[in-house]
């Protein structure tokens, strides 16, 4: 952060509130979506889910921030910085691949109405998420243990307040070429298979959409795509920029790199409950429901009767 590094407490209010409001925002959309069981549904289960990935995000940096911040005790272990490395991109790959389960949900939901209570089910849904979870540890082990294998002499200092992958290579001092080219080809691939996945499911989505006669299912169905694909914007928009800056624009500053990870670390679990909690038509009057219930007094304890005079004990 320029021009504080020597009162970097002055940042722990701000940081505070701010995981507050992302604590607090995702949690009330969870708190609905699990206490509501017209929402117990795939779609809004893996809403909730979607929102308790960013929130572990988000508690991955911003608590070990606030106390190096108020501590000033900021060192870390190599060990630790590589296990906060692993679990960055292991929930932000996981975030992804829950983009993709929902993107499936949506496609049979819209183009297989009829079939879909008997394809959606609990065990696919089931099977889908340990696939995507298998998919994420196997898309960021490899780039954690070359990380793990590199020599590091140049500095013990990251200019960076979280343990990025990019901001630990630039203090190694032998070879680090495998290590960016298995990077690099892990995430184009990784992103190039997601984007066309989507692509593909979302075009049938809205042609199927559009054929539906216009009233009520279709504006429901492009309102429900409409959410999803805002979120993809911001997930995929956030990670892509950061990962293009630092491999093009070699003479950008420290600080640009890192309001940018800032940008995809947080921005997901700050917008994602708003996005969702606004125009999710169920969640929102769920919501609503929850406020009102909150805000109504306890009805008053009905008297007790008293027993007629045959009802005593003689």
């Amino acid at each position: 952060f320029p021009g504080l590094q020597e009162s970097h407490a002055l940042l722990v209010p701000a940081i505070l509130s701010l995981y507050l409001v992302i604590l607090s925002a995702n949690a009330l959309v969870i708190h609905t979506v699990v206490a509501q069981r017209s929402l117990h549904q795939p779609m809004y289960l893996l809403i909730a889910l979607l929102l308790a990935v960013d929130v572990g995000v988000a508690s991955t940096v911003m608590p070990a921030m606030m106390f190096s911040f108020s501590t000033h005790f900021n060192h870390v272990s190599l060990p630790g910085c590589l296990l906060q490395i692993f679990c960055i991109y292991f929930l932000i790959v996981f975030d992804c691949n829950i983009l993709l389960v929902m993107a499936l949900d949506r496609y049979v939901a819209i183009c297989y109405p009829l079939r879909y209570p008997r394809i959606v089910t609990g065990r696919l849904l089931a099977g889908l998420l340990g696939a995507a979870a298998a998919r994420s540890t196997c898309i960021v082990a490899p780039v954690v243990a070359l990380a793990s294998r590199v020599r590091f002499c140049r500095s013990d200092v990251i200019h960076h307040f979280a343990c990025e992958h990019m901001a630990l290579m630039k203090l190694s001092c032998g070879d680090i070429s495998l290590n960016k080219t298995v990077g690099l080809t892990v995430r184009i691939l990784n992103r190039v298979l997601d984007m066309l996945l989507l692509g593909a499911s979302y075009s049938c989505i809205i042609h199927t959409a559009f054929r539906i006669s216009p009233g009520r299912a279709r504006s429901k169905a492009l309102n429900t795509c409409g959410s999803h694909l805002l979120v993809i914007f911001t997930v995929y928009s956030s990670t892509m920029s950061s990962s293009i800056v630092y491999r093009v624009a070699h003479a950008t500053s420290q600080d640009v790199h890192n309001l940018l990870s800032a940008f995809y670390l947080l921005l997901p679990a700050l917008a994602n409950p708003i996005i969702y909690g606004a125009r999710t038509k169920e969640i929102r009057q769920q919501v609503a429901t929850l406020f009102q219930r909150a805000r109504l007094p306890a009805p008053p304890d009905k008297p007790r009767a008293l027993p007629s005079q045959t009802e005593f004990p003689a």
